[in-house]
């Protein structure tokens, strides 16, 4: 007889709840949770497909080894011995710097994703860590590391009772929300309207979001920190700069002041493509609005000055009174957040502490800049050894980086490498070994990473809705033996990776001053936790140490992951809170408003005043039924809008002699793709939108969906050497191309392909 059970979503940021309805083991059908006490019934269509994504017949059902050039099905204790065959030499051979990791999107939405790849990185000592952070978000890392003095301090917009709301290179309507945790993305802004309230989008693209908008300003590519600049110059010259309670935790007001004097509106409004009174009326909206909320994601971090853009966007919020503030933008508190400590000074943020071997790149956050990864492997110098392998987790960096083509050719050239990983990819088919974790309803569920990016405090966990098909491995048990055989201890009991860290977590807790089992035993803690296995065990020793926790006993109405289970719809923990300065982990304790780097980065922009690029720039866009590289294998995730075609207006195109749906070839420093042309006004003119994520027609491959319409990689348009050289951030929005239609027997071709 069919049945009901509950999921948290693990497609999109979003983290919706999810009822879905289980038929012989096989998720036959999902519905949103009504009583979900975050999304309250929303779901989207990637949340609607999750039977089909958890059941796809190319899902890899067991280990991969290569054996004599080939990969073949292997048990599991076959493949962990390949594992560490592979990797120990390597690192006895060449030292732990020697191996990669690449941490892939998907790592961020599993519960095993969070908890055991920090055990890895510190187990092996490796310096080479490469995540999706640096083609995505890390410049809003770099600037709150900066700023607050903690990278992962990112204060979220205040979505249900702001009363104005502007969006820099953001299109939740389409993304579902990104470094802002919301279920229904497209109703709070709905809900702001109705409530009176105003919305401005700035995108050089008329989205979804921008149509909704009552004001939506088409920003020339790659300017974002000009008009943010100019906005905030404005609050200055104006008199309109009030930071209200902020005041006693701000350093350097006056500082700020005189560092954004160049950047008046009319010397940047020709940059920008934005008049100087536009740009006015955009600081004194936000100036005169009793809340306001300034937001900006990804398409202003992956831009040439992807850091100072994140860093403005907080500096206007911090301007108008609105950081940390009801109604503007606020730090949540997730549960399984540390402790509180006591404000006052901490360590600060530091970047640079190592660079990379060929082009020395400084490292941001322990992390390289993905684009770098090919040449660390494939460049020969001076300075130490090259990557030799590669411990993939969840990651498709082929598709993912700028210029593919090589990384294609450099991966294929290690020593070893291990991916973990559903699907047999354009990265993970160069694997010496492949460990496929199980589908999604077979996997428990807890949102650590977005829980500390959600726009309501709550706490939500779900256990697998499906039990672990026979031969399958928990993800949580793959990841604890790779530790093991990635470090030396292969064939110790995984149990032992969880039983370490919880012996480790509750000691230093146990020292902490601060802590609320200061003083007690740690194995006496450690008796006390519940749990069916090792990670709920860590589960419940974050929550019980966290913010809301019951310390172990010390307060009877704390969280415990008993508790948790208690309520299936999860606990809501309330409304964000004012919380400075206690988040502050910055040298001074206060807010450093012009911190070194940054201060050292404003002349680069300001020679971007006098940047007039002509041609066409490109920028990306997403589609609601997809994200990235890693749900076009789902037949109900593509086709219709969502198609990989290169988006022109209608003056562009009848310039370049292109007609709509006629193939164009698309050519930039990295190489060139072929995509079927869609002329729309939806962008605007001398802009080019191409999606990120498409590409999969490379030979083998596994994904027989996606290869029927693998559409083109736009990052092999991209040749690796642009980045924001504050974050490492690959530079994929505002660069230059090439565009023009292909020849009559080309396209003949092109069509009969396609």
């Amino acid at each position: 007889m069919p049945r009901t059970a509950l999921r948290i979503c693990p497609l999109c940021e979003a983290t919706c709840g999810l009822t879905l309805t289980v038929d012989g083991g096989r998720v036959t059908g999902a519905r949103g949770d009504r009583d979900d006490v975050f999304s309250k019934g929303f779901i989207c269509p990637k949340g609607a497909a999750f039977g089909d994504l958890d059941a796809d017949p190319d899902r890899l059902r067991a280990p991969l080894v290569r054996v004599d050039g080939e990969l073949r099905e292997a048990t599991w204790a076959e493949a962990f011995d390949a594992v560490a065959a592979g990797l120990r030499p390597v690192v006895e051979t060449y030292g732990p710097h020697a191996v990669g990791v690449v941490l892939g999107n998907p790592n961020v939405h599993t519960m095993a994703g969070a908890l055991y790849p920090p055990v890895l990185i510190a187990g092996l000592g490796t310096r080479s860590l490469f995540t999706a952070s640096t083609v995505d978000q890390m410049p809003k890392h770099v600037s709150s590391g900066l700023l607050f003095g903690d990278a992962n301090a990112i204060p979220v917009p205040d979505l249900d009772r702001t009363d104005h709301l502007l969006l820099i290179g953001a299109n939740p309507l389409e993304s579902n929300g990104s470094l802002c945790t919301a279920p229904d993305f497209p109703g709070r802004l709905k809900a702001l309207r109705a409530r009176g309230g105003t919305l401005t989008v700035i995108d050089p693209r008329r989205t979804r979001t921008a149509r909704l908008a009552d004001r939506h300003i088409a920003v020339r590519p790659g300017t974002d920190a000009l008009l943010l600049a100019a906005t905030a110059h404005t609050l200055f010259a104006e008199g309109l700069v009030d930071p209200g309670d902020l005041a006693p935790h701000l350093q350097g007001l006056g500082e700020l002041a005189a560092a954004l004097d160049a950047f008046t509106p009319e010397a940047v409004a020709d940059a920008c493509d934005v008049d100087a009174d536009t740009i006015r009326a955009l600081a004194r909206e936000l100036a005169a609005a009793p809340t306001a909320a300034v937001y900006g994601r990804i398409g202003s971090c992956t831009v040439p000055h992807g850091t100072l853009a994140s860093w403005l966007v907080d500096v206007l919020n911090i301007l108008t009174g609105n950081l940390d503030r009801p109604g503007g933008a606020l730090f949540p508190q997730a549960a399984t957040d540390r402790t509180p400590r006591p404000a006052g000074p901490g360590r600060g943020f530091a970047l640079g502490r190592w660079h990379s071997r060929v082009s020395r790149h400084p490292e941001a956050k322990g992390e390289l800049p993905l684009a770098a990864l090919a040449e660390e492997i494939d460049t020969a110098t001076g300075r130490g050894e090259p990557i030799r392998a590669v411990i993939a987790v969840a990651a498709n960096p082929v598709l993912s980086a700028p210029d593919g083509d090589r990384l294609d050719k450099a991966l294929g050239s290690l020593d070893f490498m291990v991916s973990v990983d559903p699907y047999l990819n354009e990265t993970s088919r160069h694997a010496h070994v492949v460990l496929p974790p199980p589908p999604p309803a077979q996997s428990p569920h807890h949102d650590f990473a977005f829980n500390t990016l959600a726009v309501r405090n709550q706490v939500r966990y779900t256990r697998p809705a499906v039990p672990l098909e026979p031969g399958r491995m928990a993800e949580t048990e793959i990841l604890a033996r790779l530790v093991l055989a990635a470090t030396g201890m292969h064939g110790a009991d995984p149990a032992a990776v969880d039983a370490l860290v919880i012996d480790q977590t509750l000691g230093r807790a146990a020292r902490e001053p601060h802590s609320p089992v200061h003083g007690r035993d740690p194995e006496e803690l450690a008796g006390l936790l519940t749990g069916e296995n090792g990670p709920e065990r860590r589960l419940d020793m974050m929550l019980r140490l966290g913010p809301y926790g019951d310390g172990f006993g010390a307060d009877p109405d704390g969280l415990t992951l008993d508790r948790l289970l208690a309520h299936p719809h999860g606990i809501d923990l309330g409304p964000l809170r004012p919380r400075l300065p206690q988040p502050l982990r910055t040298r001074s304790g206060k807010v450093e408003l012009l911190p070194g780097p940054i201060a050292a980065d404003l002349p680069r922009l300001r020679a971007a005043l006098d940047e007039r690029p002509g041609g066409l720039v490109l920028v990306g866009r997403r589609h609601l039924r997809s994200n990235n590289s890693w749900m076009h294998n789902v037949p109900a995730l593509t086709g219709g809008s969502n198609r990989c075609t290169l988006h022109l207006h209608p003056e562009d195109a009848e310039a370049l002699g292109v007609r709509d749906g006629e193939p164009v070839r698309i050519k930039g420093a990295g190489g060139e793709v072929t995509a079927p042309a869609e002329v729309t006004d939806v962008v605007r003119r001398g802009v080019v939108s191409l999606p990120h994520g498409w590409g999969h027609d490379r030979p083998g491959t596994r994904t027989r969906h996606a290869a029927a319409d693998p559409g083109a990689n736009v990052n092999q348009l991209l040749d690796g050497s642009l980045l924001d050289p504050l974050s490492g951030n690959a530079v994929l929005n505002g660069v230059p191309v090439e565009v023009a239609p292909l020849t009559a027997a080309v396209t003949k071709t092109f069509r009969a392909l396609t």
